[in-house]
């Protein structure tokens, strides 16, 4: 039987060619019969074409597939499987067209971004940073002038109720807040299951004394919030990205944050990443920033390399990889017989 042959971009490597991460769940692929991987010679942004020609998988962590690096796999290539949730740096488009499913692992990383967006409500609220700074200098008196706040019975504006957005729900509940969300694409009962308010976006934000942004970045979510909806929020209200940084207008947050109409943000995304170092949020005390990586552990790393895995495990199989992103190739002959060729 022919084998089933896997390319993982080489961002997953050092230098010197040890794994970046300790567990990303190899060790499937190699009890997998049949079934062969390796780490692509070079690292190239984006993944140029002759790279996926000789691959009937691959896993990716930071390249992206522009329309061009479709060009020689249309008859080879059946998956990509993202490292994680985001997937705006792969032309669905282009996949679709080239009966390539893109899919992504979104178990690995339910859990460990909804305790990021609880960790950063719990800093923010108890002014963890400012006062770690104060104790630090010598200002320990001071902390009479930085009162926090209790979570339980206030308001959190979910931006976002899917995978992440779901699971701080659930991850709330003995906090004892109201939880208002934002999702045009939300299932009324499925909101009223987790005991939250489907509300229009400035609602939520005139409501809220936390906002958690939790969708994906598209073009329609491209600088969902703004100038104008920061202006709705209360100057006591704290604003949480741990989602994607072009959603949110940065120079508008920044604005909000000097101006005195936010008390404070938990910021792990940005516009532009890695983020310059004279980013003017750098320098805000009631900000608390992380590298897109707060939710970065050994069980989230270990849960989106299996997810990769298994995903082209199934296509080895002669099946679709679960979470698949553009479903519309799911139906086309050409990804069909694609999948035939591994059925036993």
């Amino acid at each position: 039987m022919a084998t089933f042959r896997i390319g993982i971009s080489r961002d997953f490597l050092t230098a010197d060619g040890t794994l970046v991460f300790k567990d990303i769940g190899l060790d499937l692929l190699d009890a997998a019969p049949n079934v062969a991987h390796e780490f692509l010679a070079e690292l190239h942004r984006p993944m140029r074409p002759e790279q996926l020609a000789d691959c009937d998988g691959v896993i990716t962590l930071g390249p992206a597939f522009p329309r061009e690096s479709f060009a020689e796999c249309a008859d080879r290539l059946i998956a990509i499987g993202r490292f994680g949730v985001g997937y705006e740096m792969i032309d669905l488009e282009a996949a679709t067209t080239a009966n390539v499913a893109a899919f992504i692992t979104p178990d690995g990383v339910r859990r460990p971004v909804a305790e990021s967006v609880l960790t950063l409500m719990l800093a923010l609220s108890k002014k963890v940073l400012i006062k770690d700074r104060l104790t630090r200098a010598g200002r320990w008196h001071d902390h009479v002038h930085h009162q926090g706040t209790l979570l339980g019975g206030r308001t959190l504006g979910i931006i976002g109720l899917g995978n992440i957005g779901a699971e701080v729900v659930r991850l709330i509940a003995p906090f004892a807040m109201r939880v208002l969300a934002f999702d045009p694409f939300a299932h009324p009962e499925f909101a009223a299951q987790l005991g939250v308010e489907l509300t229009d976006l400035d609602t939520l934000l005139r409501a809220s004394d936390f906002v958690s942004v939790n969708c994906p970045h598209t073009p329609q979510t491209y600088h969902l919030v703004g100038a104008s909806e920061f202006g709705l929020m209360k100057p006591s209200a704290y604003f949480i990205n741990t989602a994607r940084g072009p959603i949110v207008d940065q120079v508008a947050l920044t604005a909000a944050l000097t101006g005195g109409q936010l008390a404070g943000a938990g910021i792990d995304v940005f516009e532009v990443e890695p983020v310059p170092p004279d980013e003017p949020l750098l320098q805000l005390e009631n900000v608390i920033v992380a590298p897109h990586a707060i939710c970065w552990t050994e069980e989230a790393l270990r849960g989106n390399g299996r997810g990769a895995c298994l995903g082209l495990l199934a296509c080895a199989r002669g099946e679709a990889p679960p979470n698949v992103v553009n479903k519309a190739v799911l139906d086309k002959p050409g990804f069909q017989s694609k999948l035939a060729r591994w059925r036993s």
